[in-house]
């Protein structure tokens, strides 16, 4: 079953929200630089030394570049709505006071325990993890993870619920037998969007042999014991496609992937990205969603932004069409140093920075006029997209070669409609060629 939320309020509930390494104080869609919460007790440091991908050699970062990510980016649909969303569908319940507010923890101060409470409160379902293994752990990265996506989560569909003013969001909470489970936050039909997912998802167990064979192959060191290998895995991941052609649609997915080798050693690593596909060029529109994602990546070194955004051109790319999904943005994976917690500052930021950097552009354009001939050529890049997705998309197609996924929290992802018209191509100089012009030939928006 599923439970519908109505038009979301701006409660104090929704507001509330935790500085970066601040104070708890109130959070606006108009606030660009709005933070997320935290767990207790825990800061981001002030400054990082950079970030790098994968090993460093001299004190510098490198990548790691290349399509062979394999099982990590196919695990990355496991942290995000693409891929392994197994089990069943029950009933969403948000979180009762019961659950929410228990005794405190022994040896743990009460008022780390109301906050995190407060802060369980305003998420769209209860965490996955129960509250009292969180409240154990609250400086373990699986936690702040956790916390992470799920107030990312709310935000993100409360945005989006205020600018469609008067769509019903579809909250579905599953579960993974093998363990874990998501909650998967769907719109469809609203007044501004055709269909809007926000999932997350938190899952763990044992990875197969298969698995750790496909992570060693592209250079992970991975000790089993008895053939197992303990993986966890979660993420916040969506897609948001209005109906309007002249407002883009975006796609974002932050994950975090952990996994402990017999000998008791763990490997960790971060990945994800943000990206916008707009059906008509609006250079406005594209400096400002780029410049929104390199102001939060510039906080943490000034080449990621660089480095991120022509990751995200070359794995967006459709081949046989031979033309990118869309403008672009960041996509980064297996992020691995300097730091663990410098890491997640880093993801943090630029979880942060997708409202500031959609919601200004579907507000400008929710109402433009349009015609026929629009909607149509919207229709067929929506067909691309598809495409992309099923053919391309490393998550996607783990997800479905997967035994007991979740079809439906995997194809969340695609439009409600979409086209394809046989040797469809558009006339010389045209709007339609424009764009196509930009997918073929990525640009530099930010200088």
């Amino acid at each position: 079953m599923a439970m519908h939320l109505g038009k979301l309020s701006a409660g104090s509930c929704w507001l509330a929200a935790r500085g970066g390494c601040g104070e708890l104080r109130s959070w606006s869609l108009s606030c660009a630089a709005g933070r997320f919460c935290r767990p207790p007790g825990t800061a981001c440091p002030e400054q990082s030394r950079g970030l790098g991908y994968g090993p460093t050699a001299g004190g510098g970062p490198r990548l790691r570049t290349g399509l062979a990510a394999g099982l990590a980016a196919g695990l990355a649909g496991l942290a995000g709505l693409a891929a392994a969303a197994f089990g069943h569908v029950e009933r969403a319940e948000m979180v009762s006071k019961s659950s929410g507010a228990p005794s405190p923890s022994p040896g743990r101060p009460e008022e780390e325990d109301d906050e995190l409470a407060r802060r369980c409160s305003c998420f769209m379902a209860s965490p996955v993890t129960d509250l009292h293994e969180l409240r154990r752990r609250p400086g373990d990265m699986k936690t702040k993870m956790e916390l992470l996506i799920l107030e990312t989560q709310a935000q993100v569909c409360q945005a989006l619920a205020q600018v469609d003013g008067g769509a019903r969001f579809s909250v579905d909470r599953w579960e993974r037998k093998e363990g874990g489970g998501g909650i998967s936050c769907v719109l469809q039909d609203g007044h501004v969007f055709e269909k809007a997912g926000v999932s997350i998802s938190v899952v763990h167990g044992n990875l197969s042999e298969e698995a750790a064979k496909q992570m060693r192959s592209r250079g992970k060191k991975l000790k089993t014991k008895d053939g197992k290998l303990p993986f966890s895995a979660m993420g916040v991941s969506s897609v948001i496609h209005p109906k309007n052609p002249h407002a883009p649609t975006i796609h974002f997915n932050y994950r975090y992937f952990e996994v402990e080798e017999a000998d008791g050693n763990k490997q960790w690593w971060f990945g994800g990205g943000c990206d916008l596909t707009p059906t008509y060029l609006n250079q406005e529109d594209a400096v400002h969603f780029h410049r929104t994602l390199k102001k939060a990546c510039d906080q943490h070194g000034p080449d990621l932004y660089p480095k991120f955004k022509k990751w995200c051109d070359d794995y967006f790319f459709i081949a046989h069409r031979g033309e990118r999904r869309g403008i672009g943005g960041i996509f980064f994976d297996d992020l691995d140093s300097p730091s663990k917690e410098e890491v997640f500052c880093f993801v943090q930021s630029c979880a942060q920075a997708v409202i500031p950097s959609y919601i200004p552009l579907v507000k400008k354009h929710c109402d433009d006029s349009f015609t026929p001939r629009e909607k149509l050529w919207q229709q067929l890049r929506r067909g691309r997209y598809v495409e992309f997705n099923l053919l391309y998309d490393r998550g996607t197609k783990f997800g479905l070669f997967t035994p007991g996924s979740r079809i439906e929290s995997i194809l969340m992802s695609l439009p409600l409609t979409a086209r394809w018209e046989y040797m469809h191509s558009p006339s010389e100089n045209s709007k339609e060629a424009e764009i196509l012009d930009v997918l073929r030939h990525p640009r530099d928006w930010v200088h």
